[in-house]
């Protein structure tokens, strides 16, 4: 297949993705396509700006198999894979990613080309949650070129600096080594075409991210505005697209409002007369926090939550009050720190079983109270209120699930 027929088919498999799955096809579009016939792209990969292939593997693909390439590389983008790596080892990080990826399109109709990372044991997880499973899988390689990572470029040699080389098609070896020939006799690997992308700096992964997650919510927007947008990619979308702001400035937002200096009639003024003059004061703030002892959360989260609190209500009159529930109210409490109290963690909590976060509101409810907030730590698995309450409910989470009502701030 000659060069103008290979960006046919690509243009096809961009069209059905467009007509098909909207929320794909939005994202494909942003990436321009560049045809590589170098020895660093065998197959596909990005940037996070464009869209590489090598024509003699786009040649051997199904139109299907073509779409899901396409598919693959905008998820990349679009999950930020290349700023999220941090710490960890880019090969493990490349591979987590894929196996990230990989069940989300198959799950969504595609159809995934020999070669490609799966495993149902990872479907529906995270690249940071699959990351620390994978030390039995370092022999693996991933189909495509993840070609946005500082260590991803490659010596003399062809290989890698510190990571194994980009993969081949099972499939399709003929087609991919560095000076054989397509099926049309077309040269993949004579050194022809653009050189590799430069890496990323850290600048650059910050405006792309920004960019990106831009672009996720308006695909995701106008495909669930035509109906095409369910399943594991829309749970996916609407975990990535939850607040990112610091816990601790949201919760400041709320509480700074109420904790400000105002004037009261409530104590006269010492000045002399009859009338009763307004005064400065300072308003005490009132918050509940609850944490989930069910099992999922960790005394070490406990204590680094209750820092954060610490911190912040350093800088406001807040009077805390601490609960600790899993099925039910922890005997134990309530534990009352006042406004130049430390709050601590008591030295045991006993928990593990069933969650249900009815006993903590119930308990509000029976002494009376309307907290200025209320900020439940938790993972957001158990049995909730029916009925929301009226003062503000802030659910740090950790983990991926959702909450029916009030701010729900992701914390991994």
């Amino acid at each position: 297949m000659d060069a103008s027929k290979t960006g046919i088919k690509l243009a096809a498999a961009r069209t059905r993705l467009i007509l098909d799955k909207p929320f794909l096809g939005a994202l494909v579009l942003r990436l321009p396509m560049v045809e590589v016939t170098a020895e660093w792209c065998h197959t596909t990969a990005t940037d996070a700006r464009k869209f590489y292939y090598n024509p003699a593997y786009i040649d051997a693909l199904s139109l299907d198999e073509t779409q899901f390439m396409l598919a693959h590389e905008a998820l990349h983008c679009a999950l930020s894979h290349f700023a999220r790596r941090e710490h960890r080892m880019k090969h493990r990080w490349d591979l987590a990613c894929d196996f990230a990826i990989n069940p989300l399109l198959v799950d969504d109709g595609l159809s995934a080309p020999p070669g490609s990372l799966l495993l149902d044991n990872f479907r529906g997880m995270t690249a940071e949650e699959i990351y620390p499973l994978l030390n039995e899988f370092d022999d693996q390689q991933t189909l495509d070129n993840h070609a946005y990572d500082s260590d991803n470029q490659k010596g003399a040699s062809g290989k890698d600096q510190r990571d194994l080389p980009p993969s081949k098609s099972p499939s399709d070896a003929e087609h991919n080594k560095p000076s054989g020939k397509s099926a049309a006799g077309n040269r993949t690997g004579d050194g022809s075409g653009p050189p590799a992308p430069q890496p990323l700096t850290p600048d650059e992964q910050e405006t792309l991210s920004v960019q990106w997650q831009q672009r996720m919510a308006g695909a995701a927007q106008q495909a669930m505005q035509a109906g095409k947008l369910g399943g594991a990619l829309a749970r996916m979308i609407d975990h990535l697209l939850q607040p990112r702001l610091p816990w601790r400035m949201l919760l400041a937002r709320y509480l700074t409002s109420n904790a400000r200096d105002d004037y009261s009639y409530m104590r006269p003024s010492r000045r002399e007369g009859d009338f009763i003059l307004p005064s400065l004061r300072s308003q005490q703030i009132e918050l509940v926090i609850a944490l989930d002892t069910s099992g999922s959360i960790e005394d070490e989260d406990c204590r680094q939550f209750l820092g954060e609190i610490n911190a912040l209500k350093g800088q406001l009159r807040a009077r805390v009050t601490l609960l600790a529930c899993d099925a039910v109210l922890s005997e134990q409490g309530p534990w009352i720190f006042e406004p130049w109290e430390e709050c601590k963690l008591p030295e045991s909590l006993h928990g593990g079983g069933g969650t249900s976060f009815r006993p903590v509101f119930e308990w509000v409810e029976r002494q009376g109270l309307i907290p200025e907030a209320l900020v439940y730590f938790t993972d957001a698995e158990g049995e909730f209120p029916v009925t929301e309450p009226s003062y503000p409910v802030i659910w740090l989470v950790k983990g991926k699930d959702q909450v029916p009502w009030g701010q729900r701030i992701q914390l991994n």
